[in-house]
């Protein structure tokens, strides 16, 4: 007589476990559905950014309406697209300073307070 070992078990040949078929298929209905979660959230973390704090503070006296936002998440994308992990954004009259790699604005600083003023830690720049 003969055996066979099967994931750590030993079996006599022609005396294997029955397959479960019904554990397959709810594995497989659990595996879909974070697949799906994980696609939405996905497709939702191209359309939204975080603002810090701190960058919040620096542009709340600068009105930015829809359009000005979906223009800067569309600058976030295009350096996500580029493989940026940090990148300056210039955007009208502000210059924006965002993680790519967490979808944040970290600051921000206006035309007026950009002389002598330096960057770093930065891969990228986008112009919008």
């Amino acid at each position: 007589m003969g055996f066979r070992v099967i994931n750590g078990k030993l079996y006599e040949v022609g005396n294997f476990p029955q397959y479960n078929n019904v554990n397959k298929e709810r594995i497989s209905n659990n595996t879909k559905e974070s697949f799906k979660a994980i696609l939405e959230k996905e497709i939702q973390s191209k359309d939204s950014f975080k603002i810090s704090n701190h960058a919040a503070e620096r542009i709340k006296d600068i009105e930015l309406d829809d359009g000005d936002m979906k223009k800067i998440n569309e600058g976030i994308n295009l350096a996500e697209e580029k493989g940026s992990k940090n990148s300056v954004l210039l955007y009208k009259d502000i210059a924006l300073v965002a993680s790519i790699e967490n979808r944040t604005i970290i600051t921000a600083v206006q035309k007026e307070r950009t002389k002598e003023n330096i960057f770093t830690n930065i891969d990228s720049v986008v112009i919008l």
